[in-house]
């Protein structure tokens, strides 16, 4: 018998009452919409507040009853400052703090390069709601689990709930001994929330298809050792394990301390724990010797950094005759929404970058991939873009935000189209989007 899947809202809500938590103030990131939305718009008054570092674009309409208990962080710089800045002209009442200089990607270490500026931002927003209803707790500081949500409790005071901050590698650590001192700050994680719902909810979508394609094309032999760069929460590595069955020693590193937790505890539920290991560290450093890895590989990772100098440590890394391979999003092929549209609309919406995902100046997120291994000298080439399928069955929230910024960019007119089309597609089970991906794999010269 099928389990039954509850919704995030009501396993944050039994948390709560676990916890003795009428109310409390929420921080989140900016990649989840789905961490906080179900409690803004069904479990309101469960929310004192609502701080919201770099939002996406989002539907203000959504948001207009929570504006005047709302702090948004932000930094001026880059495209992910455009969505925020319109946000707030939608949003009147909203509090904001403007991190001057800086620009936020979802992997950005915000809490560790700007934390005392975001500690004193929030603590300043905070204080207005010391005359409030939020009622002081003095829960013992502890960790624990309820209703498939860690958490982990520091300080005493009003509740401070600070839910999973993106790819961030330090997450809310830095900041919390700031906040800790007069909130009672309660960090949440597990696979539910935050970037590892994303991650694992993609390792139940198509996007497997491509990622089995990958290693389809690097031909693992039997004892070849794998390395996994940039693994996240494990899904790629799971996969390499069951599909190896422990006749291969593999390992996953990864720049965050908590995707690598998260990683391991996902591992071990699914008995895969000792298939792997796990090691923290630095894609464009990586801590291994010269040719100690028969096969490399790097699932959408190389857009977040200097994609010159991962490949060139991937290949500094794998022996001769080893092979490489690497995945990338594709910000120069269009992707594809399957709503009945107008040309004109279908235009608008389709354009290239709309959704594709945030890549730093020096990464790769297009066909210079294929170059970049020739260039490299890697030698057989298999060079195959491919087309992974997001549907609301598989990644609901993740379809749910590519909407808002799509309805963010309309008219009142494009988005009433957009909305019929969208519900009469969804009622034929055939909505969904197609995202580009350029994939390839080449074998180290002897």
């Amino acid at each position: 018998m099928t389990a039954e899947i509850r919704s995030v809202e009501e396993c944050v809500v039994e948390l709560f009452d676990h916890l003795g938590i009428q109310q409390a103030h929420i921080a989140a990131g900016r990649m989840v919409r789905g961490d906080w939305h179900g409690l803004s718009t069904k479990h309101r008054e469960r929310i004192a507040s609502l701080t919201l570092i770099s939002p996406q674009m989002l539907d203000p309409s959504e948001l207009a009853g929570l504006a005047a208990r709302m702090l948004v962080v932000a930094g001026d710089q880059g495209p992910t400052a455009e969505g925020t800045a319109k946000l707030l002209a939608d949003l009147p009442n909203a509090a904001s703090h403007v991190l001057c200089g800086y620009e936020y990607l979802p992997w950005s270490d915000i809490a560790s390069e700007r934390g005392a500026e975001i500690g004193t931002a929030m603590l300043d927003f905070l204080d207005r709601f010391k005359q409030g209803t939020v009622a002081t707790t003095t829960l013992p500081e502890h960790q624990g689990e309820v209703a498939g949500i860690s958490y982990r409790i520091r300080g005493a005071g009003p509740p401070l709930v600070l839910m999973p901050l993106d790819l961030a590698p330090a997450q809310w650590e830095p900041v919390i001994p700031q906040l800790s001192e007069r909130y009672c700050t309660i960090s949440l994680g597990g696979p539910a929330l935050g970037a590892v719902s994303l991650l694992e909810a993609r390792g139940r979508s198509s996007y497997m298809g491509v990622i089995r394609a990958l290693l389809d094309a690097v031909q693992v032999r039997s004892g070849e050792t794998i390395l996994e760069i940039g693994c996240g929460s494990g899904v790629v590595l799971r996969e390499i394990a069951r599909r190896t069955a422990g006749a291969n020693p593999i390992t996953g590193i990864d720049l965050s301390p908590y995707l690598l937790r998260e990683a391991m505890s996902l591992a071990t539920r699914e008995g895969l724990a000792d298939r792997f290991t796990l090691q923290e560290g630095h894609a464009e450093a990586i801590a291994l010797p010269s040719n100690s890895v028969d096969v490399a590989l790097s699932c959408t990772v190389i857009e977040e950094g200097n994609a010159e100098r991962m490949l060139a440590e991937m290949l500094r890394v794998t022996r001769p005759g080893g092979r490489i391979g690497v995945t990338v999003r594709s910000l120069d092929i269009p992707w594809w929404v399957n709503p009945p549209l107008s040309p004109e609309l279908r235009s608008k919406v389709n354009r290239p970058g709309l959704i594709g995902g945030d890549v730093t100046a020096a990464g790769c997120a297009d066909a210079s991939l294929y170059n970049r291994f020739c260039t490299a000298g890697l030698t057989e080439l298999n060079c195959f873009p491919q087309l992974v399928t997001v549907t609301p069955r598989y990644e609901l929230s993740r379809v749910a935000s590519f909407e808002q910024r799509i309805l963010a960019i309309l008219t009142a007119e494009e988005a009433r189209e957009w909305r019929e089309s969208v519900a009469r597609a969804k009622t034929d089970g055939t909505f969904f989007f197609a995202l580009p991906h350029h994939c390839a794999v080449g074998t180290k010269p002897n």
